[in-house]
């Protein structure tokens, strides 16, 4: 796309579709719809300093695209698709990435599995932001974000499962991501350099090491317990945990007392999860 493209918004060519599509560029100014449309695609555009806030798109798809210091705020999507792409995009056999620089998603609804494909985040906030159960991420980068409020049900991946080649890479980009003002709850993070990240510290959370080890020596206090099924909801947890820490990041994992148990009574989820922390290493921020 040339930067100075003039930005254009007009009905798809294809009569079928409902569909906008959105090329050129766009600088300064808010997003405005003509009035009874609500899908649109931006193919090939550029964004700079546009503001979407309070928008609700029944579709919005983003096709080799940028969009940068844009603000998403209290915006809603029904269906989302952040980094899609037709055949007719790709230079040669490589797929192309659309970008988000800047940009704020805050109180943002984004639409259950959101499809996000092969997309980059760069410093953007996502800030109480209605991200729960994003599973469509495996082609997802971010770079430099921050997270705040609940995040539910999502995985981030350090190694794309798709076709690395038509990417163009063998590794997602996740670094210098903050997560410090977040409430992680079913979040996994799969094959990512965890130390280059910064999360929210005890009494909540802790970064560990050697997590299966940590979880053979804790194993002793568990068994001292004197009831039956809070003993098997500690081992099964535990083991779990031990579990994916080795698979996914080379036995490090970021641990809350909930991954104690869910059904094991407050007490004993925090004195297990003190004792995990207290073994071997322990390289929890702070």
């Amino acid at each position: 796309m040339s930067r100075s493209e003039r930005f254009s918004l007009r009905p798809s060519p294809e009569e079928w579709r409902r569909d906008w599509v959105a090329r050129g560029e766009l600088r300064d100014q808010r997003f405005a719809l003509p009035p009874g449309v609500s899908s649109v695609i931006f193919d090939r555009a550029r964004l700079v300093n546009v503001d979407f806030s309070g928008i609700r798109f029944a579709d919005f798809r983003s096709h080799a695209s940028e969009f940068e210091g844009c603000d998403f705020s209290g915006a809603a999507f029904d269906t989302l698709s952040m980094g899609a792409g037709h055949r007719r995009t790709w230079r040669g056999d490589r797929r192309p990435q659309s970008v988000f620089r800047d940009c704020v998603f805050r109180r943002t609804r984004f639409a259950p599995l959101t499809f996000f494909g092969n997309v980059r985040f760069e410093r953007c906030v996502f800030d109480r932001s209605r991200l729960r159960g994003q599973t469509a991420t495996t082609e997802a980068e971010f770079v430099g974000c921050v997270f705040s409020g609940r995040l539910r049900e999502i995985n981030f991946w350090g190694r794309p499962t798709g076709d690395q080649a038509a990417l163009g890479r063998e590794r997602n980009a996740f670094t210098g991501n903050d997560f410090t003002a977040a409430e992680l709850d079913y979040v996994a993070f799969k094959h990512i350099d965890l130390h280059a990240q910064r999360w929210p510290g005890p009494p909540g959370y802790a970064l560990l090491d050697h997590v299966t080890a940590r979880v053979r020596a804790v194993l002793p206090l568990v068994e001292t317990w004197p009831d039956d099924k809070h003993r098997e909801e500690a081992r099964f947890s535990l083991e779990f945990l031990a579990g994916k820490a080795v698979e996914r990041n080379d036995d490090h994992a970021v641990v809350s007392p909930l991954d104690m148990g869910r059904r094991l009574p407050p007490a004993l989820r925090e004195e297990l999860f003190g004792a995990l922390r207290g073994t071997t290493s322990d390289t929890s921020p702070g």
